[in-house]
Order: structure tokens, then C-alpha cells, then sequence
């Protein structure tokens, strides 16, 4: 890197630095690399890249890091996977931390991480456009700040994006016949915004979606004295969350160094089968594809049990089928059942916001706002453009990512950075 590289970036010549005084300020360069996220992906690579003497500038829409982990998240949550699966390039986890840390205890760890690599998001950005400009070799990237009265819209420009947005950046919202007035249209929502069961004890609580999420919320409100039921629409495997006093991953993963995916399928699902029973007889069908068939797939992540499944085989979690349509009161389900509810929870998972901001021209993305190539090998695009933690492969696979982006950045760093020929300064907006 040029030796009068700042940690603040830089400004084009002739620019005025008061951020106060205009609405539409001329761009900033950024000397590195962009990175859109300042969740897990985004603090991994960001931390990388510093590591290797690149500079970073992370534009955050929300006021803090990790926003899904500190403001969406239920109070009960714990990584659902061992801790060496889920730690950050550079920073293992607390040797005193529990195999599997609870939501508190990883926030904490992602700010000690962002503290001690020192990274300093710009929140309060939202990017609003990303597109390559062929004329320049840039990345034009333009954000609305949203940090106060008056703030201005800007644009900034890198010769490299890392899109680290998130898998789970904006919350799937089913539409349902009957949603406005089913109690008036107020007891409807995300899971995003449950906390805990406190106040639904005495209630039907109706939860839609068996995913990991939908099945620790029913067990959580199950917990709090509520009377949950979980709508369970399509076969799905449930999996115990250990095996034989070993986490059920970190068998799978060994298993997969030495056998073929099918039969490791099979031996997971005979130990599930063993220890579970047979899960169809209290309405949970399993696929004809294995569990680690459909993880490697299709990204979808089969169910850990963290003790839902006891309550659903005593009765206290009750298992429906699909919603028909919500009425004033409750739900008419397809198989004609009618029941009653106090609140609906939508477990209904997040999607990617990719394709409402970023230009792709390459095509690089799906419409979903994935890498059309699969893990490994979706990381990296044309034009300096990476994507970290998209690859549906969890926090393991966001590490991977950040890595990779990091290293072929500051192979290439050298002779491209300095070719800008930009002049530095400092912004007295930090950057």
C-alpha cells in the first residue's frame, strides 16, 4: 500500500470536506475496498483485508453491527452449531464460553472482534445503488445517511465492492386471505420482533414456520405458560442437535471427509430415527433427499431439536398443516380444521436484498439475490466485485469467504491501488 494511505480514505482534489453544509456532496474515494454489511461477513472480511494492510470502508444501514443479532432476534437464542464453527477469521471464541453461546454472549464477541481489529462502520448508510463504471474501473456506490436532520446522500467509489449484505437481510412477509382482519390486523408479525413469551402466557399462539427459528419460538412460548401451535407445510428433516454427546454437525462434517454424502444421509437419519422415533406420526414428513443432500443443494438447513419435539409428542405444541385463510379469530386450515388464536408469529425466514440495490450486469446473481455458482466458488465476480457469507453456508462458510476475498484483494492491491492517483485527506466525517 502507498505509504501516505489514511484511515480515512480519500477525497477527489478540489472537493469541499463540509459534510454540513451541502445536500449532494461530490464522491469519496475510498483506497480499498467497500463493504456493504457490518454483520458477521462483513466484520470477518473487513478484518482480513485490515490485517493485510487494505483499507476498508463498511456502510451499515443500521445504527450498529450485527443488527439482526442485536435488535431481531428472540432473547432464548443460541448458535445452533459448536463454537469452533462459528468463529471469525483470527478470533476464536473465549476458551470460558459454552459449546453453544447464547445470542448475549456472540454479540459480545463480534464487538470485542470489531474493537480490536479496529473497524468503524459508517451507520446509518443505506446503499441505494451499486453499479460498475467501465470508464473508471469503479465501483459507484450511493447511499442515503440516515444519521440525523439534514444528513446528505453520498457516493462513494472503490475499485473493489464486497457484498456482505447478509442472507437474512429483510424478513419474508406471506400474504395471507383474511390478514387485515384478523384482530384487526395487530396480532400479526414477524418473528423478527418476538422477544420472548412473556406476555402471551394463558394465549394461543399460532406459529408459521418449522424452520429452526419456528421450532425454538413454539418451545419458548411453550416455556412462558402460552399454548403454541406450529404450521408445518412441507416435509422437513429434524435432526438431534448431538449425537452420541457430540455435536450432530461436527459428526456429520467428519463423516463427509470419508464418505459419500448418501451414506452418511442414511447413518444420520438411522440415528435420528432411533432417538426420535418416527416423526410422521405427529405430522412431520421427512424428504425423499437426505439432510446433508438438501444442505448441499439447496441451502436448506435441516432442524436441530432443541426440545420442541418432546412438547409436540406430549401435546403441548400442537402441529397443523397449512393456513387456508386467517378469519377475526383464528385460521381455517387446508384440511378444513378451524381454530382459534390470540397472535400469529411468521417464522417465515429473511431473503437477500441484493437485487434492490446492486447493478449486475455479469448476471453473477440469481433473482433471489444469490451466487448462481454454489459454495466454494460464488465469492468472487467480475470487475473487483466479491460477495461473503452468501454462499448458505453459515457463519464456517462466511469465514471461508472472508479470507479468500482478502487475500486475492491484496495480491492485486499494489498495482491497482496506485494507479488512481487520488488525493488524500481527511474527512471529518470518519470513515
Amino acid at each position: 500500500m502507498p505509504p501516505h494511505v489514511t484511515a480515512t480514505g480519500y477525497w477527489v482534489k478540489g472537493a469541499t470536506q463540509d459534510l454540513s453544509t451541502r445536500k449532494k456532496q461530490p464522491p469519496s474515494y475510498c483506497n480499498g475496498a467497500i463493504i456493504v454489511g457490518a454483520g458477521p461477513s462483513g466484520l470477518a472480511t473487513a478484518a482480513c483485508l485490515k490485517k493485510l494492510g487494505v483499507h476498508v470502508l463498511i456502510l451499515e444501514k443500521s445504527s450498529c453491527i450485527a443488527s439482526l443479532w442485536q435488535t431481531k432476534t428472540y432473547d432464548r437464542l443460541h448458535l445452533h452449531l459448536p463454537k469452533q464453527f462459528c468463529e471469525l477469521p483470527h478470533s476464536p471464541f473465549p476458551v470460558d464460553f459454552p459449546t453453544y453461546p447464547t445470542r448475549h454472549q456472540f454479540v459480545e464477541y463480534l464487538q470485542e472482534y470489531a474493537a480490536r481489529f479496529k473497524l468503524q462502520p459508517l451507520f446509518n448508510h443505506s446503499v441505494d445503488l451499486a453499479n460498475f463504471d467501465s470508464r473508471s474501473g469503479l465501483w459507484h456506490v450511493h447511499v442515503t445517511c440516515a444519521g440525523g436532520k439534514g444528513d446528505p446522500d453520498r457516493e462513494f467509489r472503490a475499485r473493489w465492492l464486497v457484498v456482505a449484505s447478509g442472507e437474512n437481510a429483510e424478513p419474508v412477509i406471506p400474504s395471507f386471505k383474511g390478514s387485515k382482519e384478523f384482530r384487526g390486523g395487530s396480532k400479526i408479525f414477524h418473528s423478527s420482533r418476538y422477544r420472548n413469551g412473556t406476555e402471551y402466557e394463558g394465549k394461543k399462539v399460532l406459529v408459521v414456520g418449522c424452520g429452526n427459528t419456528g421450532m425454538e419460538i413454539a418451545l419458548d412460548l411453550a416455556n412462558f405458560g402460552a399454548y403454541p401451535s406450529i404450521v408445518v407445510r412441507s416435509p422437513t428433516h429434524i435432526l438431534p442437535r448431538e449425537m452420541m454427546f457430540k455435536s450432530t454437525f461436527l459428526v456429520a462434517m467428519k463423516l463427509m471427509e470419508k464418505l459419500p454424502v448418501w451414506l452418511v444421509d442414511w447413518l444420520l437419519l438411522a440415528y435420528a430415527y432411533s432417538a426420535l422415533g418416527n416423526t410422521a406420526k405427529f405430522g412431520i414428513h421427512r424428504p425423499s433427499e437426505g439432510p446433508m443432500v438438501l444442505k448441499e443443494k439447496h441451502g436448506k438447513t435441516p432442524i436441530l431439536d432443541v426440545g420442541t419435539l418432546k412438547l409436540i409428542k406430549s401435546g403441548q405444541v400442537k402441529v397443523l398443516p397449512a393456513v387456508e385463510r386467517l378469519t377475526p379469530t383464528g385460521a381455517l386450515f387446508e384440511d378444513g380444521r378451524l381454530e382459534e388464536f390470540d397472535a400469529v408469529i411468521l417464522a417465515t425466514g429473511y431473503k437477500s436484498n441484493v437485487p434492490s440495490w446492486l447493478k449486475d450486469d455479469s448476471k453473477f446473481f440469481s433473482d433471489e439475490g444469490f451466487p448462481r455458482q454454489p459454495f466454494p466458488h460464488g465469492w468472487k465476480g467480475e470487475n473487483g466485485l466479491y460477495v461473503a457469507g452468501l454462499g448458505r453456508k453459515g457463519l464456517l462458510g462466511a469465514s471461508k469467504d472472508a479470507t479468500r476475498i482478502a487475500k486475492d484483494i491484496y495480491d492485486g492491491s499494489l498495482t491497482e491501488i496506485t494507479s488512481l492517483r487520488l488525493v488524500p485527506c481527511q474527512l471529518n466525517q470518519r470513515i
